[in-house]
């Protein structure tokens, strides 16, 4: 059939069919354009193929931002997550076949509701998603395309330096990925993120910036997880052991922070060192009840 126009249909310009949308998240055509950094990336063989497997598909029935999907504008899934990481990964290390792979798998293990589930029963995603990778169709996939699904579980828990992970308490591209798309499906991001993505660059595996640019990133961090510490991102855990309700508690508070021109902010920009700092003093536990 003719890309243009269906012949079955009556002629006309307002019958001539669309072409395909160039955010093709199946493989089908072998490349993806992320609609939020707008990077078209190429995609490689074991890319698509990865694409059309069942652990990497239902992240489409997972929401990134858990909870409060239910009564904020934070509905994208862990697969809109996903391959806006392989779109940075591939952004800046276009050939490294390892990365971009560990960035589109990193969060298959991920729970219903994401972070809110996280924990209970001791269910870990993390290594959910070990398990994942080392188990078919996953494994199998990887290895028709010579790639040995070790050295993506080493990629994945930061055995080697990878901007995908980077080193604790410092700016990588998959939280990256997370505070940028949060402030944009909350209406606080008031830079083009093709704009802001043109003012980073990785310095040891940490996302670098200008003073101006990191200031920005800052307040999107904070407002991030101020979001996880609001009621709005609360889920009750087990049954209530007494009259005050069930009981939640968040595990961490992700607060990683951008480096300016190479250097920490603790150096670079202290105030905004103290901003991320001062984030820590949040709650971490709830209780949770209903009359």
């Amino acid at each position: 059939m003719d890309s243009r126009r269906n012949p079955t249909s009556p002629s006309g310009p307002e019958y001539a069919t669309a072409p395909p949308v160039p955010t093709n998240v199946t493989g089908l055509n072998g490349e993806f354009t992320d609609p939020l950094w707008r990077a078209p990336v190429r995609l490689n063989p074991v890319e698509a193929d990865l694409l059309r497997t069942r652990p990497l598909r239902r992240l489409h029935f997972v929401t990134h931002g858990g909870s409060s999907t239910l009564s904020t504008l934070q509905t994208y899934s862990r697969l809109e997550h996903s391959l806006g990481v392989l779109s940075l990964a591939a952004h800046f290390a276009p050939d490294d076949a390892d990365l971009r792979v560990a960035a589109l798998l990193h969060d298959i293990g991920h729970l219903p509701l994401s972070h809110t589930f996280e924990g209970l029963a001791g269910l870990d995603h993390h290594e959910i998603g070990l398990r994942l990778v080392r188990s078919d169709p996953i494994r199998s996939v990887l290895r028709d395309h010579g790639i040995e699904a070790g050295t993506i579980v080493d990629r994945l828990r930061g055995r080697h330096p990878s901007p995908l992970t980077g080193h604790p308490g410092l700016l990588n591209l998959d939280h990256l990925d997370s505070y940028v798309r949060s402030g944009r499906s909350a209406g606080r991001l008031d830079t083009d993120p093709a704009v802001l993505l043109s003012r980073l660059d990785l310095h040891d595996h940490t996302v670098s910036t200008d003073a101006g640019t990191a200031a920005a990133l800052v307040a999107l961090i904070r407002a991030e997880v101020r979001l996880h510490t609001s009621w709005d991102n609360v889920g009750p855990e087990g049954e209530p052991g007494d009259h005050l309700g069930w009981r939640f508690s968040l595990r961490k508070i992700y607060s990683s922070a951008p480096l300016v021109d190479g250097e920490k902010l603790e150096r670079a920009a202290p105030e905004l060192a103290a901003e991320l700092s001062a984030l820590h003093a949040l709650p971490l536990d709830f209780r949770v009840s209903w009359d």
